[in-house]
């Protein structure tokens, strides 16, 4: 069980969540990361947002439709053959088809808020198999913990923490209550990413472009910033439009405030 001083640092924590604002939700996610590696002892942390898609042809596969479009690193991977693991095990979900055993771990109680891991849910086994060898071993990891929260019926955000040891119970005790109590940047945050309700993903430009959407800043404004042509700027306003099915700026913001018509509709 967590102290109460525990608790209070996590208070503190969210408190420090809602000084950034929807326009920072990346921000915010990063400073959130780096306070949870501080108080567990990780060196990395990762966020995925996973959306699921509709009934395929083929069938939905072993991930039932679930697809991870988006993830943030906290401290990016410098090394060539570290970042070929890396984007390797993103493939794996895009493609729907390889289900390593360790990936089917996120798929226990989905739809459900959970914890998993690795020390704390695979065999003793595969930790002298290939696939820990060349995707976590070489990364220098000893153990991972992922927080699973489902953020609407098709969509979830993934916080993952990566230490050169193996967690313990308090550790998971304290990333569950941390990230528990905070649907409201879980949501904004997949918003952000274009997850949550646009119809395909934002591209880099595109997210830029909807951050200073939630300004007061007009087009010609969003151009002299992002060194944009104003007409490339409409542009990317009209496909962020789109992608969110919304008509104008208010729109968006109603997606920000959960306006519960919109939403319903996603």
């Amino acid at each position: 069980m967590l102290n109460q001083e525990q608790k209070d640092e996590i208070h503190i924590l969210w408190d420090e969540l809602a000084d950034f604002g929807a326009v920072h939700a990346e921000a915010a996610c990063r400073h959130l990361q780096g306070r949870l590696c501080q108080m567990t002892g990780a060196f990395n942390a990762t966020w995925d947002g996973a959306t699921r898609l509709g009934t395929q042809p083929g069938g939905l596969g072993p991930f039932e439709g679930w697809r991870i479009p988006v993830t943030q690193l906290l401290h990016p991977i410098d090394s060539p053959r570290q970042s070929a693991g890396f984007k390797e095990i993103q493939g794996l979900w895009s493609r729907g088809v390889d289900a390593a055993p360790h990936l089917m771990l996120a798929m226990r109680n989905v739809g459900s808020f959970r914890a998993y891991g690795l020390r704390r849910d695979m065999p003793g086994e595969w930790f002298d198999g290939p696939f820990y060898r060349n995707h976590f071993a070489c990364f220098g990891i000893m153990d991972s913990i992922w927080i699973g929260f489902p953020v609407s019926q098709h969509a979830e955000s993934h916080f993952g923490f990566h230490s050169h040891a193996t967690f313990g119970t308090r550790d998971v005790e304290l990333l569950s209550y941390a990230l528990r109590g905070i649907k409201w940047f879980h949501r904004q945050l997949m918003i952000i990413q274009g997850v949550l309700a646009a119809r395909s993903s934002l591209t880099p430009t595109e997210r830029k472009v909807l951050r200073l959407l939630l300004t007061s800043a007009s087009e010609k404004e969003i151009s002299e910033q992002l060194g944009l042509a104003v007409s490339t700027t409409h542009q990317h306003v009209v496909s962020l439009f789109r992608k969110f099915s919304v008509r104008s700026r208010a729109g968006l913001m109603s997606l920000w405030l959960g306006d519960p018509d919109h939403v319903g509709k996603i």
